[in-house]
């Protein structure tokens, strides 16, 4: 199994290296916007990366002194932001043509060399060797586990410029054993939402209040700025937008470990979230930033389940808010509040996102055939081990600092 990671490297560079690698992504994202609006005939987007390359690249050559593959790799990135676009407009959302401001450049191993601690870097005046600023080499870091690791292959690189310093971004891989299957799999169910961006099916809960304040913090900001109208207060625009992605990106890699660390101490082989295909259409109080979050968060837990051996699943969330978890009637009455899910038939009650993700995770046991290759048997609760013939109190599986159950009526 091919497993991807990406590290992020501090480079040390001269001034005159400096000023190679500001001109390279300047020009990188010239050629990048010029693409773009190739691309734009007033009333569509072509996103056919073939006939792109037929109309851009003799001019992009002409026009700047990048090399070949990064005039490739800058129409690569205007393809996938139109594709992005068009996408959107096919599913009647407005969406603008993509302007690449955010300064960063593209390598690949053909014009970029890697090495343990140090890159060599085509610009357009020749090629610059930037040293890595790497943490101590006895720290377990990242950087030590994939960049100084035989095992590990670097396949590409791109190139940031913030706050004064330019970062490596080297992405990697490595060939690792399939894990294998638990032979009882248990499932954890999450649930993600407004107020809460995830819940478990043990009951552990993360408010989504501190996202939402700094959403909210930063979009004051941004218009505050956009009023102002001045070029100062148009690069403070991009550069709030730079440390609000990156703080939400922080925010979310958190919540990612917690869930990683909360399967792997409860036994759990599969984490189950509900398919998040068109989830604005079905919540409607969803923005598009809760979208971005949701599908990042999913994201951040695949890739972290992966190396510890995690599967993680999607399943149809169809009532997954309105059925009961503990008798399985499904209606609409039971969830009669946002943040309660009381049952009209049992008189089961409890917060309605606790519900959901249990109902997640059921919904994935129940899709599971059996047989060979480790089936998951269980979804884990808080109070013990639903499955196919109800709850079996587990006394270790009872945790401080979660939500508990409330019995039925």
């Amino acid at each position: 199994m091919e497993v991807r990671r990406t590290v992020p490297v501090k480079l040390d560079v001269t001034d005159e290296q400096a000023d190679l690698l500001h001109e390279t992504i300047d020009e990188f994202l010239w050629a990048a916007n010029y693409v773009v609006g190739s691309a734009w005939d007033g009333e569509w987007a072509e996103t056919r990366s073939s006939v792109l390359h037929e109309m851009t690249y003799d001019e992009v050559r002409e026009q700047t002194r990048l090399h070949s593959n990064h005039v490739q790799s800058a129409r690569n990135r205007a393809v996938d932001a139109l594709k992005s676009v068009v996408a959107e407009w096919k599913n009647g959302e407005y969406a603008s043509i993509p302007t690449f401001s955010s300064p960063f450049c593209e390598y690949n191993q053909r014009n970029a060399t890697f090495h343990d601690d140090h890159a060599v870097l085509s610009t357009v005046d020749g090629r610059v060797t930037a040293e890595y600023v790497l943490p101590d080499k006895t720290r377990d870091t990242p950087h030590s586990k994939y960049l100084r690791s035989e095992r590990w292959e670097t396949t590409g690189a791109t190139l940031h410029y913030r706050r004064g310093d330019f970062y490596l971004h080297v992405r990697t891989k490595a060939d690792v054993d399939d894990p294998k299957p638990a032979e009882n799999g248990t499932v954890l169910g999450v649930d993600l939402g407004i107020e809460n961006i995830a819940v478990t099916s043990t009951g552990a809960f993360w408010s989504a209040d501190e996202l939402n304040h700094w959403r909210t913090e930063y979009v004051q900001r941004r218009k505050s700025l956009q009023e102002c109208g001045s070029r100062w207060a148009h690069e403070n625009v991009q550069a709030v937008g730079r440390k609000e992605t990156g703080r939400f990106e922080q925010y979310l890699h958190r919540i990612a470990n917690d869930i990683i660390a909360e399967a792997s101490e409860c036994g759990c082989t599969v984490i189950a979230f509900e398919d998040l295909t068109d989830i604005r259409d079905r919540m409607p109080d969803t923005r598009k930033f809760h979208e971005w979050a949701f599908n990042r968060l999913y994201d951040y837990v695949s890739y972290k389940a992966e190396g510890r051996g995690i599967q993680v699943e999607q399943v149809n969330p169809k009532n997954t808010s309105r059925r009961c978890s503990s008798c399985g009637f499904t209606h609409e009455d039971n969830r009669p509040s946002q943040d309660t899910f009381r049952c009209q038939s049992c008189g089961y009650e409890n917060h309605a996102d606790y519900n959901a993700a249990k109902n997640i995770g059921y919904r994935l046991l129940r899709n599971q055939t059996g047989g060979e290759g480790g089936a998951p048997v269980g979804v884990r609760l808080n109070i013990g081990m639903l499955n196919a013939n109800g709850v079996k109190p587990v006394p270790d599986s009872v945790r401080a600092g979660v939500h508990g159950e409330s019995p039925p009526l």
